[in-house]
């Protein structure tokens, strides 16, 4: 028996030649499992936690230095958590554990990250000794804090929505079926 009539019709001579071949970084990363709006603000989130962190890095002198220090932990803590979750989204590590529970810990540490990361920029606010970094820390802070809370709201709508959908395809199927079976 030859090979090619047994393997033949199963595999593909080049596959994915309608979108090109991917390398090295790009054969790893898949942004296509979070939707548009979703995808916007996690690296929103990433981008302005990290912009919070260190424009606080740069702050030299503190009188009350602890809403500077619980800062530093909090937008330190939300970076790392948020480059977490879009690595686990984005990579193969996603196919590798269950869907439901990678997005029920996005939406409950997108939660959690978002009222404390609120809190640090109000306690902040409070002790902060009126820099020009200690202000960009801030706004970026309360910014970061904003965007999850936002993509907090848009993982609830969603889960709703979906939650609505399932409740009337069950009614239509149940409509559906004869009486007396």
């Amino acid at each position: 028996m030859e090979n090619g009539s047994v393997y033949g019709p199963t595999t593909e001579a080049n596959p994915g030649s309608a979108r090109g071949a991917r390398r090295g970084f790009a054969a790893y990363c898949y942004l296509g499992r979070l939707q548009l709006p979703q995808r916007v603000l996690k690296l929103l989130q990433l981008f302005l936690s990290l912009l919070a962190f260190i424009c606080e890095e740069v702050v030299s002198h503190c009188t009350l230095c602890g809403g500077l220090y619980f800062f530093e932990f909090v937008s330190c803590s939300a970076f790392l958590l948020s480059l977490l979750i879009l690595i686990v989204y984005c990579t193969p590590i996603y196919d590798k554990v269950d869907a439901y529970k990678v997005k029920s810990s996005d939406f409950y540490i997108t939660l959690g990250t978002g009222c404390v990361f609120l809190l640090a920029s109000i306690i902040f606010v409070s002790t902060h000794d009126k820099t020009s970094a200690e202000y960009a820390a801030i706004v970026f802070g309360f910014m970061a804090s904003f965007l999850f809370l936002a993509d907090f709201a848009y993982m609830w709508y969603k889960k709703r929505q979906d939650a609505q959908q399932t409740k009337n395809e069950t009614n239509n199927k149940n409509l559906t079926e004869p009486l007396n079976t």
